[in-house]
């Protein structure tokens, strides 16, 4: 009978690293075996397992001056870590999985004109995303979110009682029964583009906790946001330009 051990145990004898540096690279989606992805540090697996790291991507400065600092955030990084690696506060914030465009003010006057900018709407935002399922038209999705806290997660439905959100998406490339799609916001919910795309039966690549399928990561991408005046871009990243 084959020994079981958990995860992240296994991981930390085999790179030589603590039980809690293990836990937060299966966290981050780093850590590999058998070519897919170890999502739970505390699952069991065979004691002979090997496993394959990923390295932590850095962040990358796209645009700074004396009032604003836009960076290209990994996917394997909160919004939280990255402000702590400046001297600015967010102006807004992506979740953990999904790369891009994230914007940092280092002037409280400016900050307070970007607040209202995204407040009444006038500020435009584009991701680029893979789904499960073709999408061949454009589609508009006029649907409201609520968001259920538990503990320290976050879980939106769309619900009559939510909150006003607004989702358009036209497709950009489609192959078998995967698509690859442009998807514009205005408004900003909590995980707003994987619920409307969930409801639509589309479901982002790699995004479990909605219906998607296992991926390498939640295949969702921040790539252009502009407001008073800036237009920033973060260029698509390797593994959405194939969908196969």
């Amino acid at each position: 009978m084959m020994i079981k051990e958990k995860a992240y145990k296994l991981l930390a004898l085999q790179e030589n690293i603590s039980n809690r540096a293990a836990k937060d690279l299966i966290d981050r989606g780093l850590v590999f075996c058998k070519g897919k992805k170890v999502t739970v540090a505390r699952g069991e697996l065979d004691a002979d397992s090997k496993f394959r790291v990923e390295k932590l991507s850095k962040i990358r400065v796209i645009f700074e001056d004396s009032k604003i600092i836009a960076v290209d955030k990994p996917a394997s990084l909160t919004s939280d870590e990255v402000e702590k690696k400046f001297d600015a506060k967010l102006l807004h914030r992506l979740d953990k999985g999904t790369s891009g465009v994230v914007l940092l003010v280092k002037d409280e006057k400016f900050q307070k004109k970007a607040i209202e900018e995204f407040r009444y709407k006038r500020v435009y935002k584009e991701y680029i995303a893979i789904v499960g399922g073709k999408v061949v038209e454009a589609i508009d999705i006029v649907e409201p979110i609520i968001t259920i806290k538990k503990g320290s997660n976050f879980f939106s439905k769309i619900s009559k009682h939510g909150k006003e959100a607004i989702t358009h998406i036209e497709p950009l490339m489609v192959e078998g029964k995967k698509s690859k799609i442009k998807v514009v916001i205005e408004t900003g919910r909590t995980h707003q583009i994987r619920v409307h795309l969930k409801s639509l039966g589309l479901p982002i690549l790699g995004d479990e906790l909605y219906g998607g399928k296992e991926s390498k990561r939640l295949m969702l991408h921040a790539h252009k946001i502009s407001l008073l005046g800036y237009e920033f871009i973060s260029s698509e990243p390797k593994e959405f330009q194939r969908l196969s």
